[in-house]
This record gives structure tokens, sequence and C-alpha cells, in this order.
């Protein structure tokens, strides 16, 4: 091995090893907040353990016997005893073996189980769709759809069912249903191809296959308020990486509070505002192709229906857009994604419209007051 070579190994360990010292981490599977989470760790430690030492035990032995048994100068390597045939031998290290794999494979088999298994009481049911590259989250019972923030009661079980949005399987998943066909009379699915996801929050549970043309599931719980990052595990494309989300665990009257006002009909701006000009621009112009706004119609007086981006309703009641890449509070960054959405996410789907700078001001003064 050459100097360059070690050089270059030393350094890739060296960074590998920093990465895993790193505090404060947003999305770590090491840190358990939830039951379901803490099933999974407390799996991992034993099965973890184990692993170590049987690596321990094998590699001391290879290290030993290399040694042991080495070519030594001025005479030939050595040749270890040899023993076949030893029957008490041969019948140890299959037994061993075969003792060591079902001491792990009960317990994995049992918690595999235990996390299948639907929760009793009372539970919150969430549709999970996966687009490329955002996450859409519909409440089926409380009538509510939003995107990228996925907001639950603390101490309660969340039951999602997930499925993954677009074409490729002939027609798009309905949020209200999560399977395949839109509602009648809706128009079919503006843009995209259904690729697999995968739906990952380390520190609420493990990670789910979201899979075109089937749905799973997958229960999490928090066990105290707070913001718990995941993402999307399996690449999907270009933004993979900026397929990120947030859960949000709130009290529980913290929560039916959001309820409330998530089934509100979005803010109306002053008249005269530049807010109130942005919204005659969104309801005049394209933004009405894909996008809704609970409580505003189109001009021919149909309410606005979602068909490929996401329902912008309370769009400012959310800290991220954009696969949780951007901040609803960035005039900046809203401004920079309306001008021209590719090149601020690779591969968007969004299109570059054309708008003028005095209407990507209107429009991104209408988002922000959507609260």
């Amino acid at each position: 091995m050459g100097k360059k070579t070690r050089l270059v190994t030393a350094l890739a360990g060296l960074a590998v090893l920093a990465s895993a010292c790193v505090s404060g981490a947003q999305q770590d599977a090491l840190n358990p907040q939830g039951p379901y989470a803490r099933k999974s760790y407390d799996l991992l430690v034993p099965v973890f353990w184990v692993a170590v030492g049987i690596f321990v035990i094998v590699e001391g032995l290879l290290i030993w016997f290399a040694i042991r048994y080495r070519r030594r100068r001025g005479r030939p390597a050595g040749v270890p005893p040899q023993i076949h045939g030893n029957n008490r031998l041969e019948i140890a290290w299959t037994i061993v073996p075969a003792l060591i794999l079902a001491g792990v494979a009960v317990p994995t088999v049992t918690t595999i189980f235990d996390l299948a298994r639907r929760p009793e009481g009372t539970v919150l049911e969430v549709n999970v769709l996966a687009h490329q590259w955002w996450w859409e989250f519909d409440y089926p019972k409380e009538g509510i759809v939003t995107a990228n923030e996925l907001h639950i009661p603390a101490g309660r079980p969340v039951v999602l069912t997930l499925c993954a949005v677009g074409l490729g399987y002939g027609q798009q998943p309905t949020p209200s249903s999560c399977q395949p066909g839109p509602p009648e009379g809706a128009p079919p699915a503006a843009v995209g191809d259904a690729v697999i996801h995968s739906f990952w929050v380390p520190e609420l549970a493990g990670t789910q296959d979201v899979i075109p043309g089937m749905t799973n599931t997958l229960v999490i719980q928090a066990d105290r308020p707070g913001r718990y990052w995941g993402q999307c595990k399996e690449f999907c494309g270009l933004s993979h990486a900026y397929m990120r989300f947030a859960v949000v665990a709130h009290e529980p009257a913290d929560y039916e509070a959001w309820v409330r006002g998530q089934q509100a009909d979005a803010a109306m701006p002053q008249p005269g505002t530049l807010a109130a000009q942005g919204m005659d621009l969104f309801l005049n112009g394209q933004c009405i192709a894909c996008h809704a706004i609970r409580g505003l119609e189109d001009p021919n007086g149909n309410p606005l229906a979602a068909n490929g981006g996401p329902d912008l309703t309370h769009f400012a009641s959310r800290e991220c857009f954009a696969g949780c890449w951007l901040r609803t509070d960035d005039a900046e960054a809203l401004a920079r994604w309306l001008d021209n959405p590719a090149s601020v996410k690779q591969g968007s789907w969004m299109p570059d419209y054309g708008l003028t700078p005095e209407e990507i001001r209107a429009l991104v003064a209408y988002l922000q007051s959507l609260t």
C-alpha cells in the first residue's frame, strides 16, 4: 500500500469517526423518543453486543493463528494440528452458532410482530403520500390536508398509511383513501412518476418503504412534545436529499387547537394590500392548476382542488416548505422558489412561469399571510 493510499484511507476513517461524534444530531436512531423506537433500540443493543463478541472471538483467532503459524525466517510456516474427523468439535461448532442464531431470531421475530400490531384504544390515523420530492399528510377524520410537517399529539399512537403518488401506475392515489384512482370527476395527476420512497423518523420509529401500487402501515408515537426530523431513506431521484419532513408533537390541548386552526378556511387579506394583489394573481394565474386553498374559488366558481401540488391553505403556519429544505418565513428563499423552482431544488416539477419581480413580491406577501 502506497503512502498516498494510506493517507487517503486514514483521512476517510477519521471523517467517519468525526461524523459519529457529532452532538445534537437532528436524526438519531440511538436516542429513542417513543415506545416504538424504543422497541427497536432494545433489540439493537443486545444483538449489537452479540455481534461484537463474535467479531472479537473470530478476528482474535484469525490473528492468533496468523501469528502463531506464520512463516519464519530460516524455516517453513508451521502447520497447525489437523482435526478432521473430530466429531465432538464439529458438533460443537454446529450447535453453538445455531443457538446464537436462535437467540437472536426469537427476540427479532417477536419485535417485528409487536411493531406490526395495530395499537388499541384511541389512535390518530394519518395518510402519508410520498411525492417527488415532498411529503403530504392527510387526516381523513379531521378533514385536514397539509404538507412537510406531520402534527401529532404526544403520548398517543399514530397509525400511518403510506402510499406513493404519481402517474407510474396509471392514476394518482387520492389523499382521502390512499388507494389508486382519483376522486370522481377529478382531473388526472398533473406531474410526477410514482417511485419507491421510504418513510423514516429515527427518534420515533423504524423505516417503512412507500411502494407504488400498494399501501404499508407504520405506527409512531412521541413521549413528549418536540420537533422530530425525518426523511426519505430510499433514493428516489434528483432531490432525494431534500425530501425531508418534520414530526411536530404537541401537548393534547395544543394539538386540538392546531386541528381547529387547520380546519378553518384561509385567512383573507385586507383589500388594497400587497397580499390582496398576490391573492388575485394566485386565482387568475397558473397556481390554481396544482394548488388548493380552502375557502377560495376559481374564476368559474369552483372550489380550488389540489392536483399534484401541496395544499396551501395554511402555508405560513408551517415552518418549512419544498421538502422542509426552505423556511416559510424566509421571504428571500420563497421569492427564489417562485422565480425558478428548478434552480432552487433540482428536478422540481413546479414550472417556471416567468413571474415578474413585482408579481413575486405580491405572491410572497400573500403566501406569508396564510397562517
